[in-house]
C-alpha cells in the first residue's frame, strides 16, 4: 500500500519497526517485530509506537491506522483526520472500542460480509496484491491444495477428507496454530503419497504451491473477513473451492474461478467439476479486482472525500 501511494506522487511516512524497508519516509521506535525478538514487550512498544505518530500527527494531512483499536483512544487528541481499516474481528469484546470512536474515525471493512451491522463505515475495500508477484501457471497439476494455518478454522481436516474421496494428491502447508488440533487431525493422515505436508513456505516456493495446484481447498469454519491465499491462488490461475461464508462469495464467481460450497459432500463434487474453470480466467479477475493498484486508488479517492 505505501509503495503505491509513494508511486502516485504522495508523501508517505511509515510508522513501522525500524527494520522495516519502504520508498517513503520510515518513523519508527521499535527496532524489530516482537515475534522476532523476544526481549521486546509487545504492549510497551505497542505505545511507544502509536504515540510516536499521534505526537506527530499536525504534520500529516490524514492518518491511516492499520493497527486495529489502540490508535482509537488517540483519534479525540489531534485534530488530523483518521482512517482506519478493520482488518476483521478477533471478538465482539472489542466492539464497544469501534462504537465509541465511530464519530471520529472513518472505518473502512475488507468485505462486504465483515461489515459489523453496527458500525458507521465510510468503505468497504478489498485487499490488493502485486499481481507480478504471482506467476500463471496454465496447467496446474493434478495435485490440491490446503494453504493457510492448520487450526480448525481453516478447514485442513475438511481438505484432507474430500481430497480423499476425491482420490487426489493433497499438498498442506501452513504454520501449525494450533498443536492438537494438528496432533489428532493432520499428522495421521500424512504419508508422503496422499497427503503432504510442507509446513511453512515462502517466496517461490509459496507461489509455486499456489500456481502448480489443480484448485485450493479453502473449506473455511469460519466467516473469514478477507483471504488473501484465495486471491493469491486465483491470480496464479488456481480455482479455489471454498465454503460459502464470510467474503468468499465476494471473491470467488461460483463455477467461472471456483466453486462455493457448503460441506464435504459439494466439495468431492466441486473437486470432479474443476476442470470446468478455465485458469485464464481466474487470473483476469484478480487483476481486475484485486491489485494492489485497484486498493491504492480506491483508498486515494477516500482520502480526497474526506479531505475535500
Amino acid at each position: 500500500m505505501t509503495e503505491a501511494l509513494v508511486a502516485r506522487g504522495i508523501d508517505v511516512t511509515l510508522f513501522a519497526t525500524k527494520d522495516s524497508r519502504t520508498t517513503g519516509n520510515l518513523a519508527g521506535v521499535c527496532p524489530a517485530p516482537y515475534s522476532e525478538d523476544p526481549t521486546i514487550d509487545a504492549k510497551v512498544w505497542e505505545i511507544l509506537h502509536i504515540a510516536h505518530l499521534f505526537e506527530r500527527a499536525g504534520e500529516f494531512d490524514l492518518i491511516h491506522n492499520q493497527a486495529d483499536f489502540v490508535p482509537l483512544a488517540f483519534s479525540r487528541l489531534v485534530k488530523t483526520p483518521v482512517v482506519t481499516t478493520i482488518h476483521g474481528f478477533s471478538s465482539e469484546r472489542i466492539l464497544p472500542v469501534f462504537k465509541a470512536y465511530e464519530d471520529r474515525v472513518h472505518y473502512v471493512a475488507i468485505s462486504d460480509a465483515d461489515r459489523h451491522p453496527d458500525l458507521r463505515y465510510a468503505a468497504t475495500i478489498h485487499h490488493g496484491i502485486r499481481l507480478e508477484d504471482f506467476p500463471f501457471d496454465p496447467h496446474g497439476s493434478e495435485d490440491l491444495l490446503f494453504f493457510g494455518r492448520i487450526h480448525p478454522d481453516k478447514g485442513a481436516a475438511e481438505a484432507i477428507a474430500a481430497a480423499g474421496r476425491a482420490g487426489r494428491r493433497l499438498i498442506m502447508a501452513g504454520i501449525v496454530q494450533d498443536q492438537k488440533y494438528y496432533n489428532e487431525q493432520v499428522a495421521p493422515a500424512l504419508d508422503e503419497r496422499s497427503v503432504v505436508y510442507r509446513g511453512p513456505v515462502g517466496g517461490m516456493a509459496r507461489t509455486n504451491a499456489l500456481g502448480s495446484a489443480r484448485a485450493l481447498l479453502h473449506l473455511i469454519n469460519f466467516d473469514e473477513p478477507f483471504g488473501l491465499s484465495v486471491v493469491e491462488a486465483l491470480a496464479c490461475g488456481t480455482p479455489v473451492i471454498a465454503c460459502n461464508r464470510g467474503s468468499m462469495p465476494e471473491l470467488i464467481d461460483d463455477g467461472v474461478t471456483g466453486f462455493l460450497v457448503n460441506n464435504v459432500d459439494e466439495a468431492v463434487n466441486a473437486i470432479s467439476r474443476v476442470g470446468e474453470i478455465d485458469r485464464a480466467v481466474c487470473r483476469a479477475a484478480v487483476s481486475e479486482r484485486f491489485t494492489v493498484d485497484r486498493m491504492a486508488d480506491r483508498y486515494l479517492d477516500l482520502y480526497r472525500s474526506l479531505l475535500g
